[in-house]
């Protein structure tokens, strides 16, 4: 919480009704309604924190309708390894759990992984857990983790991540990548650590399917090759807190459907203006998106 909540100036009385609007309105047992509405609760508060934050809110919340567009279109399934290696508050767990339960999955079936490099934001996301009672390993190292699904929102362009210290790294099989941009080395991070079978949703900033800087034209053209895209969606524009920037979806799988063939999908004049500065996807949006994969995966894409 801001640093003012212990301040002695705060008034107490106001405090003490934000705690009985929780004590008295929201059952704090252990049954899966109480453990939903208190962890819809908990969201929704990210999710404020987020947009009042602006920019620094992109740090550790990826709007709703981005992780439920990942997760509805790689569909996780019971049994399953859950990673995210730049987990903030850990919403593409959540969704993922949510996800097997609409589907009538076990929620409690499914292993999950994070890493997340801020301290403030790593505390958000065990707590995120806890209160969805949601088993996880936070722990920030997994080596020989081989993940079936692996869903991220990475930082865009990130410069400066330690490339000088991991020129030897076994990560780096289609190319080591630029010291000033880190886009490639997630997406290398995220192949290396895929299952046999395993499938990746990810976010990226635009530039990551064009440029040519410092190798990465290199390092994609043979990603393409192992044949390892499966598909690319286009996003449109405000659809983020942190910045306004037009961002793509990667989706990539071991072991395609479609062999030899990526489907690209422009879903830029998707979705609505909830205020002045943000988009949103409604539900109709997801699952147009998810069926249009599903379709494309069963050969049946018209």
């Amino acid at each position: 919480l801001p640093k003012n909540y212990g301040s002695p100036d705060l008034d107490k009385r106001v405090l003490g009704e934000v705690v009985d609007l929780f004590t008295n309105n929201i059952k704090m047992d252990d049954t899966e309604e109480s453990k939903d509405l208190l962890g819809r609760t908990y969201e929704y508060c990210i999710a404020q924190f987020a947009a009042y934050e602006g920019t620094k809110g992109g740090e550790f919340y990826t709007p709703s309708s981005i992780v439920k567009t990942l997760v509805e279109i790689l569909k996780p399934f019971e049994n399953c390894r859950v990673y995210d290696p730049c987990c903030g508050s850990g919403g593409m767990f959540v969704q993922s759990v949510e996800f097997l339960k609409a589907h009538s999955g076990n929620r409690d079936r499914i292993s999950v992984y994070g890493q997340e490099s801020n301290s403030d934001t790593w505390k958000m996301a065990k707590m995120n857990m806890a209160i969805r009672g949601i088993d996880a390993d936070f722990g920030q190292s997994h080596p020989t983790l081989k993940a079936d699904f692996i869903m991220a929102n990475p930082p865009f362009n990130l410069s400066n991540w330690g490339q000088d210290k991991l020129q030897e790294d076994v990560r780096w099989k289609y190319g080591i990548p630029p010291a000033g941009n880190a886009n490639f080395a997630w997406i290398q991070h995220m192949i290396h650590h895929l299952a046999p079978n395993g499938k990746i949703g990810l976010v990226l900033a635009n530039g990551a399917l064009s440029t040519q800087t410092s190798g990465e034209g290199e390092i994609r053209r043979k990603i393409i090759e192992a044949d390892l895209i499966e598909g690319i969606v286009a996003m449109p524009t405000q659809l983020f807190y942190s910045v306004t920037i037009p961002v793509t979806l990667w989706f990539i799988s071991r072991n395609k459907r479609q062999a030899g063939k990526t489907l690209f999908i422009d879903a830029r004049n998707m979705g609505h203006m909830v205020d002045r500065k943000h988009r949103d996807f409604s539900e109709e949006d997801i699952n147009r998106l998810s069926q249009t994969f599903t379709d494309f995966q069963n050969g049946t894409l018209e």
